[in-house]
Order: structure tokens, then sequence, then C-alpha cells
């Protein structure tokens, strides 16, 4: 992949090759020669919304499509290395956004990645989608990709909406079937957008199927400028002409939750380095659990997990399942 940029002429060929990809569940770790393991990452918070840092294996229940499994492997806080993608929209109705964004996530980056070890990218999304900065996990090259983030001229006001769009959808795809599927360790996604789509090539259906496939947790961050984007929306268009305003904030919900990630929303009570803040806690103090599964994989598909605590009163954050 090179460093520079990838747009939508080399995403195109990545789509036409969606039904194909697949990923052997829990690629790490491996106990033992041709024994695959099944990896779940997971976040376990009190009603109060405070990390549950102290439980074992023992306080944890697992099941797959309904049967309970054996959980072998168990960290209450991994070490393995992170990668992150950070996905931004750049379409018009988040111009005003842009500059906050900027700021909050050259500080997160620079909190969050141990020299050496974790590694990110950084892609931004309007009409099309573009790497601005591929893998890397050098700080000053990551402020100069955000320095770059920008609303394209094709997106200004006296031209839209004829030649507007948001491409989020495939944002997601390009990051996770082309980037992070092949990375190993913790992936994340970091998505800053109202969640509104209406110039994909794919269905958000398709790209959390992406996101599941590379075994990457999904952080959705409605970050929206209400007063812009309802001007906006007199003049939704999509490829096929006017369509009906998507909900972006139902949209990023579903995708957090599929992804086992996590759902927050910029605005007054929450700013972004608030929420931020949330997202480095997550990540700093996940358990990792393994499992063999007892239903043989010759059967390719879809596998739901569902990972419980003894304790009702506690949530737990985790991907709803895997692809063999």
């Amino acid at each position: 992949m090179p460093a520079t940029s990838l747009n939508r002429r080399v995403f195109l060929t990545s789509v036409a090759s969606l039904p194909t990809l697949r990923l052997i569940a829990g690629q790490q770790p491996n106990f033992s020669a041709g024994v695959k393991v099944v990896n779940v990452l997971a976040t376990v918070r009190d009603k109060q919304g405070q990390i549950v840092k102290n439980l074992k294996k023992e306080d944890f229940t697992l099941l797959e499509d309904g049967r309970p499994q054996v959980i072998r492997y168990f960290a209450q806080q991994s070490d393995l290395p992170l990668t992150l993608g950070l996905l931004v929209d750049t379409s018009y109705s988040e111009r005003r956004m842009i500059p906050t964004e900027r700021e909050a996530s050259h500080k997160f980056l620079q909190q969050v990645l141990r020299p050496q070890q974790d590694k990110a990218f950084l892609i931004h999304f309007d009409r099309d989608v573009e790497l601005l900065l591929d893998l890397t996990s050098s700080s000053e090259q990551l402020e100069k990709a955000l320095d770059r983030l920008q609303v394209p001229k094709h997106q200004e006001p006296s031209r839209r909406p004829a030649v507007g769009g948001t491409a989020f959808y495939d944002s997601i795809y390009l990051a996770a079937g082309e980037i992070l599927k092949t990375q190993p360790g913790r992936k994340a996604l970091i998505m800053l957008t109202d969640g509104e789509d209406n110039a994909s090539k794919i269905s958000m259906e398709e790209a959390i199927s992406a996101a599941a496939r590379a075994d990457t947790l999904g952080y959705a961050v409605r970050i929206s400028d209400e007063e812009i984007g309802s001007m906006v929306g007199a003049g939704w268009h999509g490829p096929r002409g006017a369509i009906d305003r998507p909900d972006g904030k139902k949209i990023l919900k579903r995708i957090a939750k599929e992804t086992g990630g996590g759902y927050f929303e910029f605005g007054k009570k929450k700013s972004l380095e608030d929420i931020y803040s949330e997202i480095e806690e997550d990540l700093r103090n996940q358990y990792s659990l393994g499992y063999t599964s007892d239903k043989p994989d010759s059967k390719s598909g879809f596998r739901k997990i569902e990972l419980k605590t003894a304790n009702k009163g506690l949530v737990v954050q985790a991907r709803n399942g895997y692809y063999v």
C-alpha cells in the first residue's frame, strides 16, 4: 500500500473483492499447531459507567451461537500491539468541526501510542475516501497529516448539492478491509462524523461486516454542526439523486454496538478531549479472552458471541461475533 494516498479508484477494486474476504477466527494466540483461538476484547462498566478492573476468568460466561464455551485464555490487561485508524469526515457539513478534531486528535494519539509498539493511520472522507497517512508510529508524521485535514473545494457551498457527498461506509471498509485485516494485536477505528452517508458504494451492513472480519473495534464519535447540517439537509443528494436524510445517531450506535466499541456524542456537555479520555481508558483496561470453538470450522459464515458476567449490574462491551 502506498504511503501517500489511496483514493476511490483503488478503493473500487477493493469493493469488488468484498465477498471473497475471509478472517480465520482468532489468528492469535495459537496454543498449539492447528488450534485456532477466537479472541474477544472486552471492557466492563458498572451502572455509573465506571470501568471495572478486578474481574477474573471465572466471572465471565461466553456463548457461541447460544452454546457455552470454555475460556482458555484470559488476561486482565492486554499488552498486545495496538493499531488505530482515525476516520475523519471532511464533508461540508463538518467544516467548522475540523479545527477542534485536529487539535484533540493530535493530543490523543500522542498519549495513547506507545513508541515502537503501536501504530496509527489517518483517512478522511467526503464524497471520496483518501488515505492521508499510512501506518506509522511517528507523532510528527501524524501531526503533519492532521494539519492537512480540510474540506475539499468541490464541497464548497457554491457547488452544493450537485457534487457534494459523504462516503462514510466506504471509509470503514477501506480502513478495515485493506489496512487492519493484516495487522496483529488489538485494532480499533475511531470515527469522527455525524454518521450520515449519501455517497458510499457499499451498505452499512457490508461496512460492519468488514470491521468484524478484521477483528476491529469501532469507536463512533458523533460530532455534528447542527446549523450547517440543517442547511445541507435541504439539498440531500446521493449517487442516484435526492434521498431522505439518514439518522446519523442511530447508524453510529449500531456500528459501535456490533463491533464491540463505543458510542459518544460531542457537545456542550462533553468535549472531544473528554471523549478521547474515555476511549483511552477503554483501550488501556480491556480484558482479553480466548477460546477454541466447539464447532468445526468446516462451515464458513458468521457466529454470534455473547459475553456476560455473573453480576447482572455490569455492562460488558465486546464484539457480537466473528467470521469463519
